[in-house]
């Protein structure tokens, strides 16, 4: 039997400006997915990057009095530097204005779907978003500006090359229904179907090399366009196995991988489940398995941006303030898996303190105490106990696949629910069973309740080890603490200590 392979990307950000909180909830989403599959014995790819060659990334240096290069190289570095402050697994990290596998994987990938006779060049007259770097029809803009970023398109009109979108309307539509492409949750689903079915329009993949001031990768063959940025950046998933260069990683990680996953943002699912399976499509490669989708963050009910207007989060900062597995598991905890949510450093404060000081903390504590004071460390060997334990056994059992089950369904918040309730079971066992009563029982001489504490004591550490296990592609941090801790050495659990700071005093 082989092991399942999974191939796991997250979109490519702009690097107009420095990375916000928004694009943190998506790496760690990704982390958590690759974390867990991997805790589970599978093969994992976990890629990230930035999207470099953009109009946005050029404009902003201009705006900075900068030349593009400084501009996107400085940003690029503080996007790739997320690794550490918010506990990554990444296996990869492509750059598209510097990474030499890239501009060869977009021009193969660009005269393949040229053979297919799929680009053609034209004349083009449209509605430009610079924000979103993507055309739209009047009819997509709400009083006359972009739904997305709430300024009016410019006008823009030259001769591009374009990608016969239209020739694959029925194909995606087929793999869509047929769950060949999988799109999660439903409500994004029936948003690309009806976006399929209201009509797929040809769209622009090139732009003139004077509007995007010479930045971005030639057309093959014209030098005259730079390929547009969507269709670079959405090659990534494969330039970065080598698609260009025929690397044996290409081949592995997409050609022949069990899932191809990609999480992106509500704002990009056009991109991701219609313009890039399209084009795989056209090239004759196979598509993306899932694309999971999520919601926004907000900061007052704004989406958190980038650009500030007081709405940009450094999570950067927000970690060397609260600590890496507060953030984490505020966003996995908190951000429901359908709607945006809102942050305030309140909530975050909040949550850490009552899950992990309050939480986890003072049971973990509660229970290797007790180990110490009742059998000097050493945990007894796990029996049964139909009164006290059996229950807590059952919740502990159940929880890998219930965690499973969720993040299969791109559910974090249920995920970490389904641990939880490992925690919610070890308390009501404390209750029920009341161990400093066996305790003072088996003192007077009882050997049942002597019998009935080291059930108790062995049933409430195995918890503690299964949520040290399964949190751990959550928050592998906290996780680890909580192993060591239930843990021997030489024969006894370390004395108990605090594994978790209150954050507000």
């Amino acid at each position: 039997m082989t092991t399942p392979r999974h191939y796991i990307t997250t979109t490519i950000p702009y690097v107009n400006a420095r990375p916000h909180l928004g694009f943190a909830l998506e790496l760690v989403q990704a982390d958590t997915l690759a974390r867990h599959r991997r805790r589970r014995g599978d093969d994992v790819r976990l890629l990230s990057g930035t999207d470099d060659n953009s109009l946005k990334n050029v404009l902003a240096a201009e705006a900075a009095g900068v030349d593009v290069r400084t501009l996107v190289d400085r940003n690029a570095d503080a996007f790739a530097a997320l690794r550490d402050p918010l506990a990554l697994s990444l296996d990869d990290f492509i750059r598209t204005s510097s990474d030499p596998r890239h501009r060869a994987g977009v021009e193969r990938l660009w005269r393949r779907c040229a053979e297919a006779g799929d680009l053609y060049r034209t004349a083009y007259e449209g509605l430009y978003c610079v924000g979103c770097e993507q055309f739209y029809t009047p009819e997509e803009l709400v009083d006359g500006r972009c739904a997305e970023h709430g300024t009016e398109p410019q006008r823009v009109a030259e001769e591009n090359w374009f990608f016969r979108l239209s020739r694959h309307a029925d194909r995606l539509r087929e793999l869509i229904t047929g769950g060949a492409l999988r799109i999660e949750p439903v409500a994004r689903r029936n948003e690309v179907l009806a976006l399929i079915d209201g009509g797929l329009h040809d769209f622009s993949v090139s732009r003139s090399h004077t509007r995007a001031r010479g930045w971005g990768i030639p057309v093959p063959d014209d030098p005259d366009q730079v390929v547009y940025v969507w269709w670079d950046a959405l090659g990534n998933y494969v330039t970065s196995l080598g698609y260009g260069t025929d690397d044996p990683a290409y081949q592995r990680w997409w050609a022949a991988a069990d899932r191809r996953v990609h999480l992106v943002g509500k704002g990009v699912v056009r991109f991701h489940a219609v313009y890039w399976p399209a084009m795989l499509l056209s090239a004759g490669l196979p598509l993306p398995t899932d694309i999971l989708v999520h919601d926004y963050l907000t900061v007052g009910g704004r989406k958190i941006s980038k650009s500030g207007n007081g709405t940009t989060v450094d999570p950067v900062a927000l970690t060397a303030a609260f600590g890496t597995d507060a953030v984490r598991w505020w966003l996995l905890r908190d951000v429901p898996r359908i709607g945006d949510a809102d942050f305030t450093e309140e909530r975050l404060i909040a949550r850490a303190d009552a899950d992990f000081a309050g939480g986890l903390g003072n049971l973990v504590h509660r229970i290797v105490t007790m180990v110490h004071r009742y059998r000097a460390g050493t945990v007894p060997a796990l029996g049964t106990d139909r009164f006290a334990v059996t229950a807590l056994l059952d919740v502990c059992r159940a929880a890998p696949g219930r965690i499973d089950a969720a993040l299969g369904d791109f559910d974090f918040r249920r995920a970490v629910g389904a641990a939880w309730d490992i925690v919610e079971e070890a308390n009501r066992c404390i209750d029920a069973a009341r161990p400093w009563e066996l305790a003072r029982a088996e003192r007077q001489g009882n050997a049942d309740a002597a019998e009935r504490l080291d059930a108790v004591l062995a049933a409430l550490v195995t918890a503690c080890r299964v949520l040290g296990d399964e949190l751990w592609p959550f928050v592998p941090g906290a996780a680890e603490r909580i192993a060591r801790q239930v843990t021997p050495v030489g024969g006894a659990l370390p004395e108990a200590a605090p594994l978790f700071g209150r954050l507000r005093d």
